[in-house]
């Protein structure tokens, strides 16, 4: 009832939402995360030029959408070895309207480790650039933080249960559907292709401050292929949904309520260990610093076994929207 709810009051016109998924007998529909897994499917145009086509609905292109396909392109051209880490820098906003072209380039093949850069294309300019690194599998000394103590994640609320106190209030939801910016009806309206399970409990449309640190677990929301690139992919591109809110949640700011412009400005991600995207991960992000119309925050993900598996360090864009006079 809830998701029929907030789909009929918050869906914007020329909204293209994916279909709602309910489970069905013999196993879980997994409608958004196949929509995911075919969004970075890349076309091969040419030796070293891909194509990605882009999600609808929204006016811009999401960050963790261009991570996701940009790393696809250069594991694409690489032969041996897995992604370790890759540095990332958002230059234009992307246009959700037209696809992507991914310009790889062949930077190094050494023995052991493998550079690629790739170069993200739009209306014939540079949107995104990514470097990253290639290494053959090698042993050597082991150690990492602590996992945080938190609650495991079955006994936390879904999305869908987070939201369930809206089903019982229509007029509220007509209300704030009345208010809000095209890009939050889509965000409400829209299934998702990750589960994410709040640790740190706000309210997403009007937050109230809090301390800069923000925990939640995190998987595909059902079952991927046995490719360790595509769950990097799938990470890389989770790992961009949260993690600006470690820097807004000590002022309040809400991301969609029109009164800030937020971006990614740049992302890196240092793969440590071996894990499935599918599986819980726990996202513990913090955000050290804010200041210039900047934010800057870390994260750290664990498997449920307590093993350090990614690191992640992104500075986002904060800016107050100034009042028109």
């Amino acid at each position: 009832m809830v998701r029929e709810c907030i789909r009929a009051a918050f869906a914007a016109p020329g909204c293209a939402c994916y279909a709602l998924r309910e489970p069905l007998a013999g196993g879980p529909v997994q409608k958004s995360l196949d929509n995911l897994i075919a969004l970075l499917d890349l076309e091969e145009l040419e030796v070293n030029i891909f194509r990605g086509h882009c999600t609808e609905g929204w006016q811009r292109v999401f960050g963790g959408q261009v991570l996701g396909q940009a790393l696809v392109a250069a594991g694409r051209t690489v032969d041996e070895g897995v992604a370790h880490s890759f540095h990332a820098y958002f230059l234009r906003p992307g246009d959700s309207t037209i696809p992507i072209l991914y310009d790889v380039d062949r930077t190094r093949d050494g023995r052991t480790f493998t550079t690629r850069r790739v170069t993200a294309i739009q209306h014939g300019h540079a949107i995104f650039h990514l470097e990253a690194s290639f290494q053959r599998a090698e042993a050597g000394p082991e150690h990492q933080d602590p996992m945080p103590d938190v609650p495991d994640p079955d006994s936390l609320p879904s999305w869908g249960e987070r939201m369930e106190p809206l089903a019982s209030q229509p007029e509220l939801v007509k209300r704030l559907a009345a208010q809000a910016p095209d890009r939050l009806k889509h965000w409400l309206a829209t299934d998702r292709p990750i589960d994410i399970r709040h640790v740190t409990e706000f309210d997403p449309i009007a937050p109230e401050k809090l301390p800069a640190r923000l925990q939640v677990w995190l998987r595909a929301d059902g079952q991927l292929p046995d490719s360790t690139l595509l769950h990097q992919c799938v990470v890389a591109f989770a790992s961009d949904m949260t993690l600006l809110d470690a820097a807004a949640l000590p002022h309040g700011i809400a991301w969609a309520d029109g009164k800030h412009m937020v971006a990614s400005l740049d992302h890196a991600i240092w793969f440590h260990r071996a894990f499935r995207a599918d599986e819980w991960l726990l996202y513990d992000q913090q955000s050290p610093s804010a200041g210039g119309a900047r934010g800057f925050s870390t994260g750290r993900l664990f498997d449920r076994d307590g093993r350090l598996v990614v690191s992640v360090v992104q500075e986002g864009l904060i800016r107050p929207i100034a009042k028109r006079r």
